[in-house]
């Protein structure tokens, strides 16, 4: 497994929503660092849905770019997605919550799939673009980082599983978007260093105390 690519953008127009957005990213050349709230120089617009230390990296699977060109009918280069780090020899399928990826210098763990908004409908010129997102089962994930450092393309990157329950990324998309989220996975995902605010969800659904 390898780094193929670190993308970041900057705040662009786009149609909808606060009228800014910093989904759209093209990869950099060397290093960039990478802290606890993400990559150096980029910019994320919508702070209550995105970024922050449990959603500070996205990350996509080359393996989900090929299929997405093949579904979109047209090319979709790296930073299409929005994602930050597109890895070679894994896919969303791969990746549960909890897992470590080691990214050269950098230590990241899998907290959330990514939950697509309006802005992807914009971005692919299709209005049922966050529909089909949902149903691919190809999301790619969030995570936080344990480790900071530098990465740069070509880096090794080694996937770790969580030796605990395995929840997938496609799995808990799918239970969250169609609130399947039943007491018994409730508590499995408490056992699990997922997102924080799956952990809130599932204490309060379970009337559990902070």
């Amino acid at each position: 497994m390898k780094l193929l690519a670190i993308c970041t953008g900057k705040a662009m127009p786009i149609a909808g929503k606060s009228g800014l957005t910093g989904h759209f990213k093209a990869p950099q050349t060397g290093a960039v660092r990478i802290d606890i709230y993400g990559l150096e120089g980029d910019t994320i617009v919508d702070t209550d849905h995105h970024g922050g230390r449990e959603q500070a990296v996205y990350i996509f699977g080359e393996a989900d770019r090929l299929w997405w060109e093949g579904e979109l009918g047209h090319p979709a280069p790296a930073g299409y997605f929005g994602e930050n780090l597109l890895i070679d020899g894994i896919a969303s399928a791969d990746l549960a919550l909890g897992d470590i990826l080691d990214v050269g210098a950098v230590r990241l763990q899998i907290t959330a799939p990514r939950i697509p908004c309006v802005t992807f409908n914009e971005r692919t010129g299709d209005p049922k673009g966050v529909h089909k997102f949902l149903a691919s089962s190809r999301p790619g994930a969030y995570a936080r980082v344990l480790r900071q450092g530098d990465v740069a393309a070509w880096d090794p990157v080694e996937h770790t599983p969580w030796k605990g329950a395995r929840i997938t990324i496609p799995e808990h998309l799918d239970r969250y978007t169609n609130a399947t989220m039943d007491d018994a996975y409730l508590r499995s995902t408490l056992t699990i260093p997922a997102h924080d605010g799956l952990h809130q969800i599932a204490r309060m659904r379970l009337g559990l105390s902070a």
